[in-house]
């Protein structure tokens, strides 16, 4: 079965569109700024959940009793 030329530029012309807009939707998704937001926001719900925020809170305050103590000998 033969196909003739208009037929064979629209297919690649809609096979062209559906790329572009799939390499389009890629960037998006793998953009850097959008990766560091998203770090970010996980982050930031992770210390904010109790069970990880106090003890970070504890190891911090006992650091910082340690780095004075030291100090002060």
């Amino acid at each position: 079965m033969v196909r003739d030329q208009e037929a064979i530029k629209r297919d690649i012309e809609k096979h062209r569109d559906a790329l572009a807009s799939k390499v389009d939707e890629i960037g998006t998704r793998v953009s850097p700024k959008r990766l560091a937001d998203n770090a970010k926001t996980t982050a930031r719900s992770t210390f904010d959940e109790p069970k990880v925020k106090y003890p970070l809170i504890a190891v911090a305050v006992l650091i910082v009793l340690l780095l004075l103590r030291k100090m002060l000998r």
